[in-house]
Formats: structure tokens, C-alpha cells, sequence
């Protein structure tokens, strides 16, 4: 055992080599010149500590025939409803875990991945199995959501996703609004941004949560200029946000006559193959039911339980 290991430090050591590694209890005790006793007591102790946590996965159930009733409805190619209420924690742990294992094969097939902020698209992050693609990129196609200090920030996503692949990643070091239109015109052209924005111009994939408007009022920044940043649009029309712009229950965007948003040209991101979206949370309906109708994704993940909400709301609005 290392002098200078600290006892956290090798309650992490241990678990990893007994769980990851799978050695035995009597080569730890070789290793870290340890009585199998104290790895015994150690290994219990990271259990408790919730260093180590152990989830035992049932194969998760789907319904197919809400599914085709979808696809029928909506005209959408790839959805997944998973069995569930839509409403326990272990329901949303199924639909990240879900979608993770369906997203980590179609970044394997991509070379430039997009991908947006949020604790869902952390939370799917974390699922992914760690595998080596060096010819890989993650990317920012928008700016920056300024929450910096947060692990959901833009950033800092990009770079995580990056290190489960051990890929490249590029960023945008710029606001995810400029509501002064000469700047913003003039963005794409600064050698910081550009590089960044020529490499999201040819994504392959993108993977998102769905948002609502109150992820732009999280924001004190944008929630105190919302009116510059969407001139013109009612708050009230606003079923849902993606790709930082606001859309209605028709899945038309509230775009005003000059976009905000800095990143790639909308059109180009609805130009993007494959635009995959997660829903874990009944509160997000309509924000569904307005991607759906405008054919926002081409793959979306939730349970039952948040699809017959959404076909509730479909014969209401």
C-alpha cells in the first residue's frame, strides 16, 4: 500500500481492483499487504459509504404496440416507450439507462457528435460503457448556457462525453444568445469560434433532453433579457426549447425575424441525421407533443406512462 494513499483513496483502489478487476480477496491481501480480514472490513465499508453502489438491472420491458401506435400518429422511425408510470425515480433510471445503451452504438457508427446541456444528458453520459474511438468528436453546436459552476454546464459536458470515448472534443466559447446582431453576425467569423463551428456543421448524431422555457429562466442572465432574446414571442405559446430555441404545440419555432441563438444555422441542425431526444418527466407533455408534431427528433426515448399523457394532451390542444 502507497505511504501516501489516503483512506478514501484506497477504499476506491480496492473496489475497483475486487470489483472491475475481479481479483480475488487473498490477492488484495498481497497487494496492499493487508490482512483479508481488513480488505474484507474495507470493501463493506466502501459498500456503505456509497462509494461503491450496486444495482441489480431487469431487462427493461417495452410497449410495442404503444410504440406503433406512435409511429402511426406522429410518423416517428426509431421511439422506445418503456413499461412505467411516469412518475418513480427507478422509471427515469430505467429511460436514461435505456437510452444510453441505444445511443453508445450509433456514436460508435458517428465521427462528429452534438450535444446539448442538462441533467439528463449528464445522467446518459454516465451510463455510457468507457470504449476507445479516436476517430471520434464531441461537440457544442450552440453556445454556452453560462453555468459555469455547474456540472450540467456546456463545457464541462462535452468534455466528460469526450473522456467516456477517450475522443476529441472542440467547444464554442461564446453566449448561447447575442441579441446585438452585428456581433452576432460577426461571431462565426472569430478564429476561436470558427473552428468549433465548421466541425459541428457536420454532425452526424446529437443527443438532447427536451426543454421547457423555465431552462431559460434558471438563468438570471437570459430570464432578465428574455424579451430581447425572443422579441416578439409570448411566453405563453412556448410549449417546449430545443437546440436553444423555443417551438410551440404545432412544433413550429418561435424564431423572431433575426435569430439570437449563436451556434449553426438551425436548418443545419435539423439537417443532422440523427436528433435524439430523452424524456423522463410527465411535467414535459407538451414540450413532447410539440417536438412530435414538428418532427423536432427522429428518435425519442420515455416511458408509457409520459406517452399516454401525451396522447391525452394531443386530443385536448
Amino acid at each position: 500500500m502507497e505511504k501516501n494513499m489516503t483512506h478514501e483513496e484506497l477504499l476506491v483502489q480496492l473496489a475497483q481492483d475486487y470489483y472491475y478487476s475481479g481479483l480475488a480477496v487473498s490477492e488484495l491481501s498481497r497487494k496492499y499487504n493487508l490482512s483479508r480480514y481488513h480488505i474484507t472490513n474495507y470493501l463493506d465499508e466502501a459498500l456503505k459509504s456509497g462509494i461503491v453502489s450496486i444495482q441489480i438491472k431487469a431487462p427493461v420491458a417495452r410497449n410495442f404496440q404503444l410504440e406503433t401506435r406512435f409511429k402511426q400518429i406522429f410518423d416517428i422511425q426509431h421511439i422506445a416507450i418503456l413499461r412505467g408510470d411516469g412518475s418513480s425515480d427507478a422509471n427515469a433510471d430505467n429511460v436514461i439507462a435505456y437510452a444510453a445503451n441505444r445511443l453508445q452504438p450509433l456514436i460508435a457508427d458517428s465521427h462528429v457528435v452534438g450535444l446539448a446541456w442538462g441533467g439528463t444528458v449528464h445522467s446518459i453520459i454516465d451510463h455510457f460503457k468507457s470504449e476507445l474511438n479516436e476517430d471520434l468528436i464531441f461537440t457544442q453546436f450552440v453556445g454556452e448556457n453560462m453555468k459555469y459552476n455547474s456540472r450540467t454546464g456546456f463545457t464541462r459536458m462535452v468534455e466528460h462525453a469526450a473522456s467516456r470515448f477517450e475522443a476529441d472534443y472542440v467547444t464554442l466559447p461564446a453566449p448561447l444568445y447575442v441579441i446585438n446582431q452585428v456581433v452576432h453576425d460577426l461571431l462565426p467569423e472569430e478564429p476561436a469560434l470558427e473552428h468549433c463551428l465548421k466541425v459541428a456543421n457536420r454532425l452526424d448524431l446529437l443527443f438532447c433532453g427536451i426543454g421547457t422555457l423555465s431552462s431559460v429562466d434558471s438563468i438570471p442572465a437570459w430570464h432578465q433579457a428574455k424579451d430581447q432574446i425572443f422579441p416578439g414571442v409570448d411566453p405563453a405559446d412556448v410549449a417546449g426549447m430545443l437546440f436553444g430555441r423555443p417551438y410551440d404545440i404545432h412544433g413550429h419555432f418561435l424564431i423572431p425575424e433575426r435569430d439570437t441563438t449563436v451556434g449553426i444555422p438551425l436548418e443545419d441542425v435539423m439537417a443532422t441525421p440523427r436528433r435524439f431526444g430523452v424524456i423522463k418527466s410527465k411535467f414535459k407533455t407538451y414540450a413532447a407533443l410539440g417536438a412530435l408534431r414538428g418532427k423536432l427528433l427522429t428518435d425519442l426515448v420515455m416511458d408509457e406512462g409520459i406517452a399516454q399523457r401525451i396522447l391525452t394532451a394531443k386530443d385536448e390542444v
